[in-house]
């Protein structure tokens, strides 16, 4: 059953992290035919909590409120500041009751500190899924996609996805039609696709030295031909064995990988900028044809190059 929710606020809480969690759980859409949830917000010092973008929220109730919630929820704070002990005892007990657990962004570090991510899968933005990691090294952290539920326990990643982390639970707990009914008065897709690789910018990875400067010039210049480390490394007046052991060492991936890893920044400009066909974008690429591109696309980003598009393009694809 999914009826007490608890927003814990803490010094540092990023405002919209904050509004997800309380536009989702906190208004009565009972004249839609949604939820009522008896929603609460928190926190450990009640009185004015200062936000990170400078200013305050008063709090009213203390953690008490925490005692039999059905979930707690971490907005995204300032990670890396001093937590109050009486929040991590509070996410400890949820978790341990049995309670759904959900954290917001760099929220997940809160879980980390209260020891509960510990021997599970997790996620946080893309910026800090680093951090998290080493931080926490009893959990594994997924960077791509946008939430992750362990058991009970649920980590949004960055910012929005706290959403599709938060729909979720309610679509687990209540059913799709009534995540339907606040994705909707949202205005937000109920469940989106793909995760947030799409949404990390990835810059052409530089040499160390000028070893392999002229090949990877080259290389970015004829991406739309077949490339083969055999002719690349005949270009750089080397055996395939040598080329490609040093190529690792100076670029620390394959001289194939880096190369199909530029052809999908290339078409992810295209994708952006320009109104080309997908096959076209393929050739040009030199991923040869779409079905190709589309599984680039899937296995390194989790969506297609047209959901990419309808995402990120400026102009209207032609059809």
């Amino acid at each position: 059953m999914l009826n007490k929710i608890v927003c814990v606020a803490l010094p540092g809480m990023a405002p919209f992290e904050f509004g997800v969690i309380c536009e989702v759980f906190g208004i009565d859409r009972s004249d839609q035919g949604g939820p009522v949830f008896d929603f609460h917000v928190t926190a450990a010092e009640p009185g004015p909590i200062r936000t990170k973008l400078g200013f305050d929220i008063v709090v009213h109730e203390d953690l008490s409120a925490a005692a039999d919630a059905d979930l707690i929820a971490i907005p995204a704070y300032q990670a890396g500041t001093d937590v109050h002990p009486e929040i991590l005892r509070v996410v400890r007990e949820a978790e341990a009751r049995g309670a759904w657990v959900l954290s917001v962004c760099s929220g997940a570090f809160v879980l980390g500190l209260a020891g509960i991510l510990d021997g599970r899968r997790s996620t946080t933005h893309w910026m800090y899924t680093d951090e998290l990691a080493r931080q926490f090294p009893q959990t594994t952290v997924d960077p791509d996609v946008l939430f992750v539920e362990d058991g009970k326990v649920v980590t949004g990643a960055g910012t929005a996805a706290g959403i599709d982390a938060a729909l979720h639970i309610v679509r687990k707990e209540l059913g799709a039609a009534t995540a339907n009914i606040i994705a909707r008065r949202m205005v937000v897709p109920p469940q989106r696709d793909g995760g947030q690789s799409q949404f990390i910018q990835t810059p052409v990875v530089k040499c160390q030295s000028d070893s392999f400067a002229a090949i990877t010039t080259w290389m970015l210049g004829n991406l739309d031909q077949e490339l083969t480390v055999d002719q690349l490394a005949r270009k750089s007046l080397m055996s395939s064995r040598t080329f490609a052991r040093r190529f690792r060492a100076e670029l620390g991936t394959t001289p194939t990988a880096w190369l199909n890893r530029q052809r999908l920044l290339r078409a992810q400009q295209l994708l952006e900028e320009t109104s080309q066909t997908l096959e076209s974008i393929a050739a040009d690429t030199g991923f040869g044809g779409a079905a190709v591109m589309r599984h680039h696309f899937v296995k390194v980003l989790q969506t297609t190059p047209t959901a990419y598009r309808r995402t990120f393009g400026a102009l209207q694809p032609l059809r």
